[in-house]
């Protein structure tokens, strides 16, 4: 009784202090609404002075994804990946009514043409087109290289902003989307060689890296080198290794790096023969040949590099 008592004294003494105009907490008269959530709020200490609660979900209730997916009156989220951001309609493939009804066989030609001008009225410019065959260029490779959604969304936003400056011009769309797509992979730590990007692009493994390079110089896209420790747990995956192996392998690499062994060699190759290794010295046969083609690397890269590691930890397998 006496806590309903003073609470409710507080709660008068409160809205007392914000009909005056005063925050009760820092005493000052910077108080703000905010319309979207109906609450008022001190912009200088942050206390919630008065509240009017807003429910912002559905008025529908949904018992299963099914129902949730019916009864939602929303489309797609926007999304960079298309060229316009997912805003337009398409119309059904499917020759039926909005009631699921089959139509008749005079509608299907209308049905047809308008199809047809529908696709061609998404894109009004040469730019537009341009994104349009650039994103799905990265659409394609992204899908060929199993690399997640938030990749394709940054390599889109990064095509973009090198068509908003310019930079595609005398260069070749699939070149570009390519850098883009390698860039992301890059900056999202998804760990993606050269050589697995160039081997689902249609240009050339050295167009890619000098397209990458301007691009990332031009935007201002700072990176730091790659580790090769990125690649060892995909790697030991594909080869079906121990555990234990790809521990090893991974703390040969770290021994390694610091002693700056991996400056200037390919990551995939250095991380391949940190695997090899860690199978000598975890007495597990992995045959040079596997590492190497899993890696996308030669045996004679593997070999040279693995001597090199167990010279530089001071450790040798057992015989």
């Amino acid at each position: 009784m006496t806590r309903s008592i003073i609470d409710q004294h507080s709660t008068e003494s409160q809205s007392e202090e914000v009909e005056t105009g005063l925050c009760p907490d820092c005493e000052t008269d910077t108080i703000v609404h905010d319309p979207d959530r109906g609450e008022q709020v001190c912009a200088e200490c942050g206390l919630v002075l008065t509240e009017d609660p807003i429910d912002y979900g559905p008025e529908w209730r949904a018992f299963n994804a099914q129902e949730h997916d019916e009864l939602s009156r929303v489309g797609a989220p926007l999304t960079q990946s298309m060229h316009d951001r997912g805003l337009t309609t398409t119309i059904d493939w499917r020759n039926k009514d909005a009631n699921g009804h089959s139509m008749s066989a005079d509608k299907h030609g209308q049905l047809h043409r308008l199809r047809v001008w529908q696709e061609r009225i998404r894109t009004k410019n040469a730019g537009e087109r341009n994104l349009k065959y650039a994103l799905s260029e990265i659409d394609r490779m992204v899908s060929a290289l199993g690399v997640p959604k938030p990749v394709k969304e940054t390599a889109s936003v990064i095509y973009r902003q090198a068509l908003e400056q310019d930079l595609i011009r005398g260069r070749s769309i699939e070149g570009v989307a390519t850098s883009a797509l390698y860039t992301a992979c890059r900056k999202e730590d998804i760990p993606r060689s050269l050589e697995e990007v160039t081997a689902v692009s249609r240009v050339d493994q050295r167009e890619i890296g000098r397209t990458y390079r301007y691009i990332a110089d031009e935007l201002d896209i700072n990176l730091e080198p790659t580790n090769p420790r990125q690649f060892v747990p995909r790697f030991c995956s594909e080869l079906d290794v121990d555990k234990d192996v790809e521990t090893k392998a991974i703390d040969i690499i770290d021994r390694t790096t610091e002693q700056g062994l991996h400056s200037g060699k390919s990551p995939t190759g250095f991380a391949a023969a940190a695997i090899y290794a860690a199978g000598l010295l975890c007495d597990e046969t992995i045959p040079q040949r596997a590492v190497a083609d899993t890696a996308q690397t030669t045996v004679v890269t593997v070999r040279n590099r693995y001597r090199e590691q167990l010279e530089a930890i001071d450790q040798q397998p057992a015989t």
